[in-house]
């Protein structure tokens, strides 16, 4: 097939939307013709190695920008969005000529992906797939409370900008005429169903290369004591790492004389939310057993991971969730709440996902969880054992670019 692809971000070797956008163009042109409208100020120079480095590729790349504000992407918040929107324009001219020129069997938009804003090139004559699109989920209100002012206001904006997106009639215009809508998690899902998408799967944008995969295998494994716990994100009010530190200090409170006494939490990033954290530190007692590494460089977070034994990963609305997927690979069991992105990647036979009905419910169950694999070496092997397999069967990109080439095929076929 001939597929036009719309990947505002795209660049090799990168995690999140850039990520997404290069590995689901690498992967597509393995077995179809492929053009990619990006942009050329953020990955050109790295896209542009690796088609030399891999000559047989199927990729044809169509950079442009905004010409009179080329780099309104790098403002963040609204800038970047309207940035993002005058992009989206041009993509739909450049898309346009393209299909006269080469006539595509199919159009698909990648990145951004986010379901509240639209794709033009959803106006072209071919069948159109919308995704894997996400940005669908909430922080339940139940937790808003350990959010402070800032946090609060932060996730009424989000909750407005969603709302404004739902209202623009090119992102309804863009569900309507979407042949195939994927959705990262179930909550994004039924949003666009309620934009009038009558085709909607459930389909993650994550995936691991196969060679980090078998990287992160190799890891070697912790020694036995002390147990460490770790956290690796951006300290942001939304990633929840304040409950993991509280579910860490009631499972110390509990522990008696067993592993989980001994035990270690590790945080691994930095963000406007830190100070909070450590105040909730010092409140709750645990300094000395609490370590924050702050923001490392990619091959020592490494080590510190090949270090830990379980993730923590309490995040209230994550569309995505990388580093379940890596410590997962890694052979380490994670505990995660059962929301966004994480729970659509853990099972019960690679960790435990915890519901989120409040705050004090999601504490005690994390508490509860630390316990049992502080003190159960046999389940977090168990666990591990079973993550690393479901990892390199289900969310390398080789495999994600099979799913994707399948339901492609399919939208084809049922417009034929």
């Amino acid at each position: 097939m001939k597929i036009l692809l719309s990947a505002y971000a795209c660049e090799p070797g990168k995690g999140s939307e850039s990520g997404i956008g290069w590995n689901v163009a690498r992967e597509l042109a393995k077995t179809h013709e492929v053009w990619v409208l990006t942009r050329p100020d953020e990955g050109r120079e790295a896209i542009e190695v690796e088609l030399k480095a891999q000559p047989d590729l199927n990729l044809h790349f169509v950079y442009f920008t905004v010409p009179f504000w080329e780099k309104g992407w790098q403002q963040g918040g609204g800038s970047m969005q309207l940035h993002y929107y005058l992009w989206q324009i041009r993509a739909y001219f450049a898309g346009k000529q393209l299909q006269r020129e080469v006539g595509f069997d199919l159009i698909q938009h990648v990145t951004l992906g986010r379901y509240w804003y639209p794709s033009f090139l959803a106006l072209l004559p071919a069948p159109f797939v919308w995704g894997p699109v996400g940005g669908g989920e909430s922080a339940p209100r139940a937790f808003w409370g350990d959010f402070g002012l800032k946090g609060q206001i932060v996730e009424s904006i989000r909750t407005l900008a969603r709302w404004l997106g739902e209202k623009d009639p090119f992102v309804r215009l863009t569900a309507a005429r979407s042949t195939l809508a994927m959705a990262t998690t179930e909550e994004t899902a039924q949003r666009m169903r309620c934009l009038g998408t009558s085709n909607v799967k459930v389909v993650p944008a994550v995936g691991l290369p196969e060679a980090e995969i078998e990287a992160l295998g190799r890891l070697s494994s912790p020694p036995a004591e002390p147990i460490r716990f770790i956290s690796i994100g951006r300290l942001l009010h939304w990633k929840g790492f304040q409950l993991g530190l509280r579910a860490f200090a009631q499972a110390k409170r509990s522990a008696g004389n067993t592993a989980m006494a001994k035990a270690e939490y590790w945080i691994i990033g930095d963000g406007q939310h830190q100070n909070r954290l450590e105040a909730l530190v010092r409140e709750l007692e645990i300094e000395n057993d609490v370590c924050f590494w702050g923001a490392l460089p990619r091959s020592e977070t490494l080590k510190k991971l090949a270090e830990g034994h379980v993730l923590v990963h309490p995040s209230l609305h994550d569309s995505g969730g990388w580093v379940c997927l890596e410590m997962m690979a890694a052979g380490r069991p994670v505990i995660c709440l059962d929301l966004g992105g994480p729970a659509v990647q853990v099972t019960a036979e690679t960790g435990f996902k915890i519901p989120a009905q409040d705050a004090e419910q999601a504490v005690n169950e994390i508490a509860q969880a630390m316990v049992r694999l502080a003190n159960e070496p046999d389940l977090r092997q168990q666990l591990g054992e079973a993550a690393k397999a479901y990892i390199k069967q289900t969310f390398n990109w080789q495999k994600r670019g099979e799913l994707l080439v399948g339901l492609q095929q399919t939208v084809v076929n049922a417009g034929s």
